[in-house]
Order: C-alpha cells, then structure tokens, then sequence
C-alpha cells in the first residue's frame, strides 16, 4: 500500500499530466513509484517504533525530486539512509532525555565553567602584565604576603581566585596589603592560576613581581651580621632542587644562620618554587651569591673562622678528623660547607676543611639508603651546631 502526502499527490498528477503524452517518461516515473513502494513500512505507523516528532521529520525529508527521473538503484540506495538515519535521531532524543534529567546545579555548574573557559586565555593575556618577561609569578599565600611587606620586590599585580575562597582571612589579609601598596588586585578562575603558578599548589593567589637576586658583598641590603660572637655561616655548593633549597633556608632562619651562602654556578636560582618551599624565607632571608666559594672561604679562614665540612656515616677514612655532630662544640665563627645532592662537596672544597661532621645512623642500614636528604641532614647538623652555641651563652 502507498501513502502519499497531498503536497505528493498533486506532484505526481502535474507530472503524470505532462508525461502521459510521451511513453518514454512513463517509464521514469514507474521507477519513481518504485521507490515510494520500496518503503511502505517506514511510513505507517503501526510498523514504526518511532515516536511522531520522528515521523514528521522524515517526511519532510522524503519529498521526492521532480526535477528529473531517479533509477532504481538510487531508489534503494536513499531508502538505505533513510533506515540509517532514523537510529542516529533516536539516539539524539535518548540524550535529549538524558540532558533533561540532569540536575540543575548541575547544568548551572556546566554553564558556569564551559563558556567561561573559552573567554580565560583572552582575560589571563589581558590582565598579565605587558613587560612579563622581566617579572615573575609568585604563588602562596605566604610568599605572596611576605613579597608584599618585605618590599625586596617591585610588586605589579595580584591575582587572587574568584568564589568563595577569596573571603578567607588569609586572603583577604593578602589584599588587604596589595590595597595599602597600590598594587592591583584581580579575580580570576582557578584555571588561571593554576597556569601562572604551573599547576603548583598556589593557595588561590598569585603575585606578579620582579624576581630575587643573590645578595653581593657590595650590595646595599648586605648586612654585617648580627653581633653574634660566635656566628654561623651556611655554605651550599651545588644544591640543585629548587625544593631541597626551601626547605632548607626555611631550617637556616627558623634555627637562626646568620648568613646563608651559595655558589652562583650549577646551583638552584631564586626561583619562585624555592619561594614557596621555603614558606616565604626566601622573602625574608636574604641569600648571598658567590662566583668563587673558595676564595670566599680562604678570606675567612684568614680572618681566624673554622671549615667545617660534611661527610656520609658511609665515608671512606680521611684524613680529616670526622666528628658526630652531637661531640662537635662551635667555639668560634664557623662556616658549615654542604654540598650538593649528588656528589657532596667538591675537592676543592674538602681541601679547605678543618674537620668533618657526620650524622650517625640509628640502625644497620642497607645498601643503598645510607644517607640522609641534604635539606633533612642540614637541618639535623644546624641544629646541632646552633644548640650548643646557645648553651655556651
């Protein structure tokens, strides 16, 4: 049985009118009939599944071409996509149900985030600063405070997370100090933030400041030490992991070093990293840079100050006098050499000490796992060392 639209019955009375007097078109438009026939199930509905939104909108997609005469092999073929087509619609209303069963905080949370993420690298390039590349993205609540009142940096804008996290007291008393220095406070998303600070723990807020620099001798800011008569020195050499050098400037100013000193080469810079892992000391502590560590450490040795050096429990024999950090008694200035992750201290260096320091091991250990973390092994020795000085006062 056909069925046909009105709209399709007076097309094909027009063109049965027009082509009854020429034989030959009546066999063209057989094969248009043809393919009306081929599809008598798709179109009544008491063999179709298909709810009558989906009906209708075949229909009006089947609206045949009286342009010209179709064959029957293309009969077949748009009959295929018409089959083809109608899983793909339904599919499209089941996720229409889906979608319309999702909760609306959910939905608002949708609305919320997708389109405000396309409008985020306009709104991040716009709101950085145009000279970037002579400033630095300082991350955390405590470095970003202590940058702000400490003014060793030149201080440009903060960045601090939109929502509710904004209103807790420690951020707010972050922009409450960028508000009294006349520094710009923006809000913006997470996502923002967490590309400045480089997917780090920021805290939900960011400064754009000019970076730190190594203190010099001849630097303004040096100072001459705090008129301890027994002062102690930290000296690094080679210290490369931006964590272990927080950490460990973070033990030097909580124990009470009064200088802390490093090598300028193949030596972790003052980046904002070591900022944040030292919880804002680099802020405070100023660290001094050195060309030259030997040199530095020659002059003082001339001035009458002691070398002390640092080993492993697994040293080989030496022969420097290695001491337990706990029988080791500071009776004058000293310098406290530790070197760097991999090798330690250098020759060079070695040749310098006076003796050796070693932290004993509480058990046998195994092979491997002999020695301890140096930002861990330098805060164990400092504390050692400072201890004493404070007892001998």
């Amino acid at each position: 049985m056909w069925v046909f639209s009105i709209a399709h019955q007076q097309k094909l009375q027009l063109v049965w009118t027009r082509r009854s007097q020429n034989p030959a078109s009546l066999l063209r438009l057989g094969s248009q009939v043809a393919v009306y026939h081929a599809t008598p199930t798709l179109l009544r509905p008491e063999h179709s599944s298909i709810d009558p939104v989906m009906k209708r909108r075949r229909r009006v997609q089947h609206k045949p071409a009286v342009s010209g005469g179709w064959r029957d092999r293309e009969g077949s073929d748009q009959s295929k996509v018409w089959k083809n087509e109608i899983p793909v619609l339904y599919k499209q209303n089941q996720r229409r149900g889906v979608d319309s069963r999702v909760s609306s905080e959910l939905r608002k949370l949708c609305l919320e985030d997708f389109p405000a993420e396309r409008e985020r690298p306009e709104r991040q390039k716009s709101t950085l600063d145009s000279k970037a590349e002579n400033l630095e993205i300082v991350f955390g609540i405590a470095p970003c405070l202590l940058a702000l009142t400490q003014g060793r940096r030149k201080a440009r804008k903060l960045f601090v997370k939109d929502g509710e996290a904004s209103h807790r007291a420690s951020v707010l008393k972050v922009c409450e100090e960028a508000h009294r220095r006349g520094v710009q406070v923006h809000r913006v998303t997470k996502k923002d933030l967490d590309k400045m600070s480089s997917g780090r723990v920021h805290q939900g807020v960011c400064l754009q400041a000019s970076p730190l620099r190594f203190l010099t001798e001849n630097s303004d800011s040096a100072s001459r030490g705090r008129g301890s008569s027994t002062p102690l020195w930290l000296v690094l050499e080679g210290i490369q992991d931006p964590m272990n050098l927080g950490a460990i400037l973070r033990s030097a100013y909580f124990l009470g070093v009064d200088r802390v000193a490093s090598s300028l080469h193949y030596s972790c810079p003052l980046s904002p990293v070591v900022s944040k892992a030292s919880s804002g000391t680099m802020e405070v502590m100023g660290v001094y840079g050195y060309e030259n560590l030997e040199d530095m450490v020659r002059s003082k040795v001339a001035q009458g100050w002691q070398v002390v050096g640092t080993v492993g429990a697994e040293a080989e024999e030496s022969q420097l006098p290695v001491t337990q950090c706990s029988d080791f008694h500071m009776t004058k200035p000293t310098l406290l050499l530790m070197g760097g992750e991999g090798e330690g201290l250098s020759q060079k260096l070695l040749a310098l000490c006076q003796t050796l320091l070693t932290i004993p091991a509480g058990r046998e250990l195994f092979p491997g796992i002999e020695s301890l973390n140096v930002s861990v092994a330098t805060g164990i020795l400092l504390h050692s060392l400072l201890l004493c000085r404070r007892s001998t006062r």
